[in-house]
């Protein structure tokens, strides 16, 4: 299978990884002093580990609104990160035992720890794939295994897209993600936004030159992500507001918070 973004298969501990930081904020233990230092520097310029913990609890009750409000029984999670004990699969299979679950990261670190906490579970999969490249994502032999696409998926994509940079054309991504889902289909996304230029700037310069990373977004530019899509309550904003227990406002302090929602593929 040609690939379109090649894939690194092997693990680097001179650069800070997105996962790995990702972790740290959450409490977790697969990160290195190279993560943690770029941590440091970020929580200089927005306030990171308050974020990770929005969209941690976005994505735990988007997926249990999925399964138990809508009947979605096929979950792709794209960009999924470390697992944090209480991850898709296990919400999703707790309210519906039969509901299959495909993680795909393109993080080799994050791929092989997952594999093998789920050796033996043939409801669930790792695959290592990178979201612009559609074609092998979809194309992957663990995901057409499990996944039925004749039938509703639900795609999640929380806190994933502000990674890809503008050149590599996220918007056309999700497209041609959605181009392969059937009607009944939901689409779940957060990403780092801002309505202030200079915050905007500020975090997405660290972004491109400490970490890789992609762009913090405008809100009404995440908006065109759900282009054509029927928005689920609470509408588009501040993921925070998914979770009655929150409130926004926090990590607007310093002008940055996760923007998203979910929305229905008529």
């Amino acid at each position: 299978m040609d690939r379109k973004y090649v894939l690194d298969r092997t693990v680097d501990f001179t650069r800070p990884s997105v996962a790995r930081m990702y972790d740290y904020y959450l409490g977790g233990h697969d990160n290195y002093p190279v993560d943690r230092e770029a941590c440091g520097a970020l929580l200089q310029r927005v306030p990171a580990r308050d974020l990770a913990f929005t969209q941690q609890s976005f994505h735990r009750r988007v997926v249990r609104s999925l399964v138990e409000d809508h009947g979605i029984r096929q979950i792709l999670d794209i960009g999924c990160g470390f697992p944090t004990g209480r991850d898709t699969h296990h919400i999703a299979q707790d309210i519906s035992g039969g509901t299959r679950v495909v993680y795909v990261d393109r993080d080799p670190m994050v791929v092989n720890h997952g594999r093998a906490l789920l050796e033996g579970d043939g409801r669930t999969a790792v695959v290592q794939a990178d979201l612009r490249d559609t074609a092998c994502l979809f194309g992957e032999p663990r995901l057409s295994h499990l996944l039925d696409l004749g039938r509703p998926v639900g795609v999640l994509l929380v806190s994933v897209l502000h990674c890809v940079p503008d050149s590599g054309d996220p918007e056309g991504s999700v497209r041609q993600i959605l181009d392969r889902l059937p009607s009944g289909s939901y689409v779940a996304i957060s990403h780092l936004a801002s309505d202030d230029a200079d915050a905007a700037q500020n975090v997405s310069r660290f972004m491109r030159d400490a970490v890789d990373w992609g762009s913090v977004r405008t809100p009404s530019q995440v908006s065109r992500f759900f282009d054509g899509l029927e928005i689920l309550a609470p509408g588009l904003g501040d993921v925070a507001l998914w979770d009655a227990a929150s409130s926004p406002g926090k990590a607007h302090s310093r002008g940055l918070f996760e923007f998203g929602g979910v929305g229905r593929l008529p």
